[in-house]
């Protein structure tokens, strides 16, 4: 429909142009000459107008000036304007000068022609512009004119009044959308920013009231409904300094994204959310080297199993930033898959998506997968992480974790795929459990294809702590028992873990994909452990109640294989820092694959009869730092 009213509006635009470029001309020479053209002048002048508006139409086309809509005229279309009014001038001035040499020809009036098809055009589409804005009331209806004339300046008068925390390009960009999108009912009316150099300064007329550390008073003074914290690159203390100002104050307040949620880098206002726990602990920005990692990505088939899991998901959300030529969502559950798979054709039309609903555990499913599609890398993130069912199922974290791995790693080597990245947890290290001690027989079955020359693809395995937000996370089940009223429980008073949000995660692991050779067990930087004790407290802080008083805290003690405190490094690895400050590497540890695959089908037979003692007792002889706990 919009293809075709353009189509249907085009000849009317090119008549008004045609009209602009033809006027321009004339005035020109009227202008040079004081509105008396010599008569030696006005036969080339006439002549060539059917080469001069023909010439200044296709420079308009050539910068795009007939695709745009003239109600949203911006600097860069005005920019455009001059870029080709610039070259058709050029284009005339060498025709007139190769055809007549300038005899008869004041040469100055192709100047005044350039400044008068500049004003005429620009002038013309900026009215057009205000048109829309000031009379029609259209989506731009809450611009600076239309405030001006109408309403006595209020603009929106049924809006919330908002001040928006962040006077950077971001806290900009912000007002730019509120304040030409009638539909958005904010009024923005004022800024807040730590930099003192700005206070007391403008942004398109909005002051800047201050800095985040007088909200309260701001707040109450300026009759504030709402504020939005517009500052993606803050970190975990500024947030969280600022979430406690808004607070105080007793006012609503919302989010944009930190970068690492960004996928395109861009902020915009479908992007404001609710403040959220995670905002208060990881918002800090990841650097990564993008040309290494596209290097590795861009035009790759790639192929991430666990595609609709927490931390499969987002890995292919950031894969798809790096434009691969596929992306294979291998995924067992119908609905996850199917979810995954509309969000990335929606959000990357240019990546082709290729769902595939399958079972590592299925060898046959695997390489038909494998035969049609061809994957070059391989990030596998499919993986049961419960550690208590597990602990009560351990036949099933066998047959997935350990069997399904080695079933994709062969799968990899026979259809010789170039990188393999495979995602680990801190609970392989010393494991307690017969979840962290599966994914320590599967690193070992990763880490082993390089150490004994059993292929030429690049094997590396990424391990890091808990993810907030992911599924398994004691963050949402926090919540739960807070909004039942409580009480909250934590397993242990002295319990702590490491943490970091899932676009952080996601981005390492792309990172250290990118730097491994083959057997490196990369260990991500998760920063200073946190108590989960503190943790629910500040959850009940966030929710506006008293810990203790309004939420009770219980300890119901340790479940059945949990310890009290993480580690991301065995006894026998050596760690060396790597060029990226937050990944570290390990080297790797030398092994006998033919044994450990004898013990893995030894594991196989073991799960099918669902013996788990017989389960416990094999996984403590091939990883003997495994220490069972009592179930």
């Amino acid at each position: 429909m919009i293809h075709k009213k353009l189509q249907s509006n085009l000849p009317v635009v090119l008549l008004i142009d045609g009209l602009f470029f033809t006027m321009a001309w004339y005035g020109a020479f009227w202008l040079r000459f004081n509105f008396q053209i010599p008569e030696s002048n006005q036969g080339l002048i006439t002549r060539s107008i059917a080469f001069v508006v023909p010439v200044n139409v296709l420079a308009f086309y050539f910068y795009d000036l007939y695709r745009g809509m003239w109600r949203y005229t911006s600097l860069n279309d005005l920019a455009n304007i001059i870029k080709a009014t610039t070259i058709s001038s050029m284009i005339i001035f060498l025709a007139i000068y190769f055809s007549h040499g300038f005899m008869n020809f004041a040469r100055s009036a192709l100047i005044i022609d350039w400044f008068l098809v500049i004003f005429l055009t620009a002038g013309y589409r900026v009215g057009m512009r205000l048109y829309f804005g000031l009379i029609k009331g259209d989506e731009i209806a809450h611009n600076p004119i239309r405030q001006l004339f109408l309403k006595n300046g209020k603009g929106k008068s049924d809006a919330s009044r908002l001040v928006i925390i962040g006077a950077g390009d971001c806290g900009e960009m912000i007002y730019r959308e509120i304040r030409d999108n009638a539909s958005l009912k904010y009024k923005v009316v004022g800024f807040l920013d730590k930099d003192v150099k700005k206070h007391g300064r403008q942004i398109h007329g909005i002051p800047i009231l201050g800095s985040p550390d007088n909200i309260p008073m701001i707040a109450t003074e300026m009759r504030v409904d709402e504020f939005l914290i517009a500052i993606p690159s803050a970190t975990s203390d500024q947030m969280r300094n600022i979430v406690l100002q808004c607070k105080e104050s007793g006012i609503a307040h919302k989010t944009v994204p930190g970068m690492g949620e960004l996928i395109d880098g861009r902020v915009t206002v479908q992007a404001i959310r609710e403040v959220q726990y995670r905002d208060l602990i990881g918002r800090e920005v990841v650097n990564l080297e993008e040309a290494r990692i596209g290097e590795y990505l861009e035009n790759a088939r790639v192929l991430v199993t666990g595609a609709g899991g927490s931390i499969g998901s987002e890995l292919c959300r950031q894969i798809c930033r790096f434009k691969p030529e596929t992306l294979m969502l291998f995924e067992r559950a119908e609905s996850q898959l199917y979810d995954i798979d509309l969000e990335l054709k929606s959000n990357f039309p240019y990546v082709k998506m290729i769902p595939v609903l399958a079972d590592i555990r299925d060898r046959q499913q695997l390489k038909m997968a494998f035969e049609a599609n061809r994957p070059q890398v391989i990030f596998h993130a499919a993986a049961y992480k419960h550690v208590p069912l597990i602990e009560t199922h351990p036949w099933k974290g066998v047959r997935n974790n350990i069997v399904g791995t080695r079933n994709l790693v062969e799968t990899a080597n026979t259809f010789k795929v170039n990188r393999f990245v495979f995602v680990s947890t801190d609970k392989a290290v010393r494991p307690t459990n017969v979840m962290g001690s599966t994914k320590r027989v599967a690193e070992l079955v990763v880490q082993g294809q390089n150490n004994c020359n059993a292929s030429q693809t690049k094997f590396m395995t990424v391990r890091f702590g808990n993810v907030i937000g992911s599924i398994g996370s004691v963050i949402p089940l926090f919540k739960k028992q807070i909004a039942a009223g409580g009480p909250v429980t934590v397993t242990h008073p002295e319990m702590t873990r490491y943490f970091m949000t899932i676009p952080e995660a996601a981005q390492l692991i792309l990172q250290a994909g990118s730097m491994g050779d083959g057997s490196e067990i990369f260990i991500l930087d998760m920063g200073t452990p946190i108590k989960i004790v503190d943790m629910a407290r500040d959850l009940i802080s966030f929710s506006g109640l008293e810990p203790d008083r309004d939420i009770k805290i219980e300890f119901i003690g340790l479940r059945p294989g949990e310890k009290l405190y993480e580690e991301l490094i065995t006894e026998g690895e050596g760690i060396v820092p790597t060029s990226h400050e937050k990944i570290m590497v390990l080297k790797g540890q030398n092994c006998d694959q033919d044994v450990l695959n004898k013990k893995i089908d030894e594991l196989r037979e073991l799960a099918y009869e669902q013996d788990g003692e017989g389960i416990r007792k094999l996984l403590k002889e091939i990883v003997p730092e495994y220490t069972p706990t009592s179930h």
